[in-house]
């Protein structure tokens, strides 16, 4: 039995490596050029090609911001304009090294849980990040989204290993990144004082003090202000403030996206646009306290779930936000089993990821469709994504109920 178990994870680690290897290759082989303006992948607060145009304009003395179409943040500006390869194959490469140190995070935080140096499954959740599509697409295209993915793995790694300086620093550097992620700085300061091994099946009231918190807030509080200093020295000025943190909260770009906003404030009248500007807005704020407060127990499994909450209903949303969802479900094979509709999920993923290329190609290369088309196709994948996301609350209650002899008893408090 041993035997075979070996020869079976021997298998699984050579084909891994095999796949991994193709996709350094496939890394090498030009397909940013052609991916790199796919609405899917990128949007106006991660695209490459807006990148590159800030780094020479920012190079050149002109204020990147000044025309309103550059949208990164600072950091990025300042981090890129040194370390962007002028090759685009070496920018993959780099890329492509981003998305390793996520996958290391996501296996570091599968250990974390597991309380465990190494386990048999690592090469399994290295692989549910690097070979997922939807986070693979975006790396090809170059989208700084991938990036942004890795920091949330970081982030959650040092949490999850007690580790609170760097944890709330790269969680500072991400809200710098994307405003939109700062839902997750309460589930993260939750984790900093508790313990990340699963509590779902035995949950109960969150016994560390809350206010251990506070020096912990403090201190995000404190890198947020040193980044934001360095943020306005760095382009001397605060006009990146609007152009940045402001996109997330105004929608100045309707660039169309894999979300929900872009379509419904496109034919916004201008006099609704702010209430319903704030309603989008506070939407993503309402489910933080009532995650935190139902899986206080267990805050690394209520940070996953803020993910996929974030990876349906954020503004500028790419395939890299949900792809970082599901990946992220490998860490907890636990609630696997009580996974009501895995198929049914999958099933609607495998739909919207054939009609939205298809419905983007027929509105905007042949004029054959419209944006409805286009929309529709987001609707359904913005079903896929609610749909994983109310099966995976489902499985983290549904695994704290028991079952005896006579019947199922709720052993939750």
């Amino acid at each position: 039995m041993s035997t075979s178990k070996s020869v079976s994870s021997n298998s699984l680690s050579a084909a891994t490596s095999g796949l991994l290897i193709s996709r350094v290759v496939s890394a090498l082989f030009g397909l940013s050029n052609a991916l790199k303006h796919d609405q899917l992948l990128s949007t106006p607060l991660s695209s490459y090609t807006h990148l590159k145009e800030g780094i020479f304009l920012f190079k050149n003395g002109i204020d990147p911001y000044s025309g309103g179409t550059f949208r990164h943040s600072p950091l990025l500006l300042a981090l890129f304009s040194v370390v962007l390869p002028e090759s685009q194959k070496y920018a993959s490469l780099l890329w492509t090294a981003f998305d390793f140190a996520g996958a290391w995070a996501l296996v570091s935080i599968w250990r974390a849980r597991q309380n465990v140096r190494k386990t048999s499954r690592d090469t399994v959740v290295a692989a549910s990040y690097l070979l997922n599509p939807y986070v693979f697409l975006p790396t090809l295209a170059l989208s700084s989204s991938s990036l942004q993915s890795s920091i949330t793995l970081l982030t959650l790694k040092y949490a999850a290993e007690g580790q609170a300086s760097p944890s709330l620093f790269f969680l500072s550097v991400l809200m710098h990144i994307d405003l939109s992620t700062l839902t997750l700085l309460l589930p993260i300061l939750l984790l900093l004082i508790s313990d990340p091994q699963s509590h779902l099946a035995s949950p109960r009231p969150l016994t560390s003090n809350l206010r251990r918190t506070l020096p912990l807030f403090g201190e995000f509080v404190l890198y947020t202000a040193v980044l934001s200093v360095a943020s306005t020295v760095i382009v001397g000025g605060i006009q990146w403030i609007p152009q940045t943190w402001g996109a997330t909260l105004t929608l100045p770009d309707l660039t169309p996206n894999t979300g929900v906003w872009w379509y419904f404030f496109t034919e916004m009248f201008d006099h609704f646009r702010p209430f319903f500007l704030m309603v989008f807005s506070v939407h993503l704020l309402i489910y933080v306290v009532p995650m935190c407060i139902k899986f206080q127990y267990d805050p690394l499994y209520a940070t996953f779930l803020l993910l996929g909450v974030l990876g349906t209903f954020k503004a500028y949303p790419t395939l890299s936000d949900p792809g970082l969802f599901f990946s992220a479900l490998s860490i907890f094979p636990e609630v696997h089993p009580y996974l009501r509709h895995p198929i049914v999920t999958a099933l609607i993923h495998l739909h919207a990821a054939l009609l939205m290329p298809l419905f983007n190609h027929l509105w905007l290369n042949t004029g054959t469709g419209n944006a409805n088309f286009f929309y529709a196709s987001t609707l359904v994948f913005a079903c896929g994504n609610g749909a994983g996301l109310i099966d995976a609350v489902w499985a983290g209650l549904r695994i704290a109920i028991g079952k005896d002899t006579e019947g199922y008893v709720v052993v939750q408090e």
